[in-house]
């Protein structure tokens, strides 16, 4: 598997086709009410220094998903890490794109904590807080909401400390 940066208008496109797809975009928070991530978006995004965004593959090199650092405080030392599957022939390979994301995160960018989120009934999201080592923290009640129904959002984070890549 590869972590392969956004720098070409294909890779770009693809995920934001997957970001954007609405059976991925119903679990985002982008904040500032987005709710869409657009390819002009996701472009942005890759050129500021509070977001390290990478294309994943699976081990045949085939592209499988999206993962990335947001909110990349570089003062305090902290992001908050988050995934989408965007082929989703291509299971089993988030939380090892996860893991290598926290691994660029603690090691070349320095951080210190990594946070993450994900809602209560996202079962596959939280299998794969469940197989790395974050700490749950809290939970921001009825905080998101999906076909009208509010869902609360269970928070976590991990110390650079705890990070052992898988």
């Amino acid at each position: 598997m590869k972590l392969l940066p956004l720098d070409t208008p294909d890779r770009i496109a693809l995920g934001a086709a997957w970001l954007g797809a609405p059976e991925n975009a119903k679990w985002l928070d982008f904040g500032s009410g987005v709710e869409q991530v657009t390819p002009v978006m996701l472009k942005v995004m890759t050129q500021r220094d509070t977001h390290c965004v990478r294309l994943y593959t699976a081990d045949d090199d085939a592209p499988a998903g999206v993962v990335g650092l947001s909110n990349i405080d570089r003062q305090f030392k902290t992001a908050g890490v988050w995934c989408v599957l965007g082929d989703k022939h291509k299971r089993g390979y988030s939380a090892r794109a996860v893991s290598k994301m926290l691994t660029i995160g603690f090691t070349e960018l320095g951080l210190n904590a990594v946070t993450c989120s994900t809602l209560e009934i996202n079962e596959g999201a939280r299998g794969i807080v469940d197989r790395l080592p974050f700490t749950f923290i809290g939970r921001l009640r009825q905080c998101h909401t999906i076909d009208g129904r509010p869902h609360d959002r269970l928070l976590y984070d991990m110390l650079a400390s705890e990070h052992r890549e898988i």
